[in-house]
């Protein structure tokens, strides 16, 4: 695609997304924790990366459908050239009109996901529809696994799969997209192994004090 396109396709989503967001409430901030005076608490997004990523597989989706589309058009203009004629708007129409909710799905992915971690637990948000959050003590995680496909690699991006303890890390709040009964789905960041230590040194530490959301709550 075209950076003017890409321009273009951008301008319009920007529109959407306003009207979207204002139509199903979607909160600009991110999600809170409970959190104990002076107590750090860092919320973040997926990467720029993850937004690229997600694009290029939509771009070879297209091109794949798209092309198909348009042969099978060609081969009836080269059959019966006025039925091709006449039948060109429609093909077109389903070349291009599909498309467009599928571009503003990708967005819509990105900009309402947040991550969020507190000294004591982490909350995911996914969703515009319905918003999802997941909140995980550290307490009930097990393991947290760093996944990387080549194409993420490309694009300098891994996932990170945090394994909880018989499914207790998904709080009161509901299970978010991506989110399976013992496990949560950080995905699209830069910094994976580094965040896996982190998350982990917390676990441990949060073993070790016997440390929950709860004593956050209790702190207040």
């Amino acid at each position: 695609m075209s950076q003017r396109a890409e321009k273009a396709a951008a301008w319009v989503y920007i529109g959407v997304w306003g009207i979207l967001a204002g139509w199903f409430r979607v909160p600009d901030e991110p999600p809170t924790l409970p959190a104990a005076p002076g107590e750090t608490v860092r919320s973040f997004k997926p990467a720029p990366q993850f937004l690229a990523y997600r694009k290029f597989f939509f771009w070879i989706f297209l091109a794949f459908t798209d092309g198909a589309t348009f042969v099978a058009w060609l081969v009836l203009v080269s059959m019966m050239p006025l039925v091709g004629a006449l039948t060109a708007p429609l093909f077109l129409a389903v070349i291009v009109l599909p498309d467009i909710p599928v571009y503003i799905g990708i967005h819509l992915r990105y900009d309402t996901t947040w991550y969020v971690l507190s000294e004591r637990s982490m909350r995911i948000r996914r969703g515009i529809w319905v918003i999802q959050e997941t909140t995980i003590t550290y307490e009930n995680i097990q393991n947290v696994e760093v996944m990387q496909g080549p194409v993420q690699r490309y694009f300098g991006i891994a996932t990170l799969h945090v394994q909880t303890a018989g499914g207790g890390g998904g709080g009161h709040e509901g299970k978010g997209a991506g989110m399976g009964a013992h496990q949560g789905v950080i995905e699209g960041i830069t910094d994976a192994g580094a965040l896996r230590d982190q998350i982990m040194a917390r676990v441990k530490r949060s073993a070790s004090a016997g440390l929950g959301d709860e004593a956050a709550h209790a702190g207040h």
